[in-house]
């Protein structure tokens, strides 16, 4: 209790910066209210009291946002390598620096638990440091000889892009998003998510202590309707990347069809984690719990449908159901809170219908199902089983520390469940048999895939899914690929013979 009150304390030193001017737009390198004056409130989903103003951005934001990063962008695309990549570590450091006060106002502001928010910011950090180190040879391209050109391919920045991040991890996605938009040389509109504001307030402040030229990195909140459907129309933006829900996605793709943007989308996920009668159960155990209950079940990776040989599940899900109930739900601030409260009201009454969706359909509440407290947004995290993959609990992403048990009896049977779905982010496999491994990941229809581990994020490798689950991928490479353009020069190598007409 003495380590909450202390944290409690700091946070209160931390929301200081917000109480008397809000949140504020960042555009053109000033800190602005929206050209309209208007605002919305957020408040936190731990106590429901509020936080602070917000900046409601309308269409006349979004396009001077939009305009002064049009502006900035040959400032920015033409910089020498080294001076951007200054830059950037400039924002790493300030990143760390100011860690602690960015994980305390994302718990207050999302109710993620302290235990995973504490490692978020120095993750973003190592985003920024990681495509720091890209920017030498971001462009680079390849030397394809033919017989009669050197043919030349190098890579340039697709110009100004919007960034519309969501309320998970909402500071982590953030910097995944713009640390290579920033290295690749285009400059940035970033809308985040309503519910969660705070922390992009932050990271745009320590960007401009960092040095970034005015209207490179511009800043615009509100909500997607007004500020988000403006962005992804707007004819100076020349590419959106978006993490968030698939039926969304697939709005702003439409949004962005009469510009003809390039669209990045990282979407939901009802991601299957197989678990095999060979497999080493203790970890497999550990990885579901994990994978599911962890960032309270807010997260596209999460795996949402469990499928276990039916050789081992009434063991599995015994060890399950013991193990569920005895996660500490409570506040975010307290180092020992393993899961805290959902988001906002409307997401917790969608996670909370389910558990009589899930009664209705014939599966089985064999833990959770209800909420804790009369303050807040906390449920129970929750185990369904005697559940078929037909039922909605089974097909619908629901979002949250939820998760359902479906039997199989052969690894042609868990393949076929593991597919029946719309979505394909991710897959995890629990097997001890090598060539199974290598069939089953053959065939798994997901974007991403992890044998015996739970999600381990590299930040070299492609991220991304197939289906509903989105297009593109980032990291690494993939990421420059997305906010960069092929450009082919071929420089004849000698007087090679043209065909002569009207001669």
């Amino acid at each position: 209790m003495a380590t909450l009150n202390a944290n409690v304390d700091k946070l209160n030193t931390y929301l200081e910066q917000f109480r008397d001017k809000g949140i504020l737009n960042q555009i053109a390198g000033k800190a602005v209210p929206a050209i309209a004056g208007a605002k919305f409130e957020s408040s936190s989903p731990v106590d429901e009291s509020l936080i602070c103003s917000v900046a409601r951005s309308t269409e006349a934001d979004v396009d001077a946002a939009a305009r002064a990063a049009a502006v900035a962008f040959p400032i920015w695309r033409d910089m020498p390598a080294l001076e951007r990549k200054k830059i950037l570590l400039a924002i790493a450091d300030g990143i760390e620096a100011r860690a602690e006060e960015i994980a305390f106002c994302e718990c207050w502001d999302t109710g993620q638990a302290l235990r995973f928010m504490s490692k978020a910011a120095l993750r973003g950090a190592e985003n920024f440091r990681y495509f720091a180190d890209q920017v030498t040879s971001a462009r680079d391209g390849k030397n394809l000889a033919s017989p009669t050109l050197m043919n030349v391919t190098t890579r340039v920045p697709i110009g100004p892009v919007g960034i519309i991040t969501p309320w998970n991890t909402p500071f982590m996605l953030s910097t995944w998003k713009i640390a290579p938009a920033l290295a690749s040389g285009c400059t940035i509109v970033h809308k985040p998510a309503e519910f969660s504001p705070l922390s992009a307030r932050i990271l745009a402040d320590i960007a401009a202590d960092a040095g970034l030229p005015a209207g490179v990195w511009n800043l615009v909140n509100g909500f997607g309707e007004d500020a988000g459907k403006a962005l992804t129309e707007h004819p100076a933006i020349k590419a959106i990347a978006f993490v968030g829900e698939s039926r969304t996605g697939s709005l702003i793709t439409k949004q962005g069809a009469d510009t003809l943007k390039r669209m990045h989308l990282e979407l939901g996920g009802k991601n299957p984690v197989i678990v095999f009668d060979d497999a080493d159960l203790e970890r497999a155990l550990d990885a579901v719990i994990f994978m599911i209950y962890s960032i309270n079940g807010e997260r596209c990776t999460s795996s949402s449908r469990l499928l276990v040989q039916d050789t081992i599940r009434e063991e599995f899900e015994a060890k399950l159901v013991e193990r569920v109930n005895n996660i500490k739900v409570g506040h975010p601030l307290d180092p020992t809170t393993e899961i805290g409260p959902l988001i906002a009201r409307e997401h917790f009454d969608k996670v909370q219908s389910y558990f009589d969706i899930a009664v209705e359909d014939g599966a089985t509440v064999a833990a959770g199902g209800t909420r804790v407290g009369d303050e807040g947004f906390f449920v129970r995290p929750t185990l369904f089983t005697q559940a078929t993959n037909q039922m909605r609990i089974a097909q619908e992403e629901i979002f949250g520390p939820v998760l359902t048990s479906i039997a199989f009896s052969s690894e042609e049977e868990a393949l076929q469940i593991a597919n029946d779905t719309a979505y394909g982010l991710t897959g995890y496999v629990w097997t001890n048999d090598l060539t199974r491994a290598l069939r089953f990941t053959d065939k798994l229809e997901a974007g991403m895939i992890w044998v015996n581990s739970e999600n381990v994020r590299h930040l070299p490798t492609p991220f991304g899914g197939v289906k509903a689950s989105g297009i593109g991928r980032d990291g690494g490479n993939w990421s420059f690929d997305f906010y960069m353009e092929q450009k082919h020069i071929g420089f004849a190598l000698g007087d090679h013979k043209i065909p002569r007409l009207g001669v």
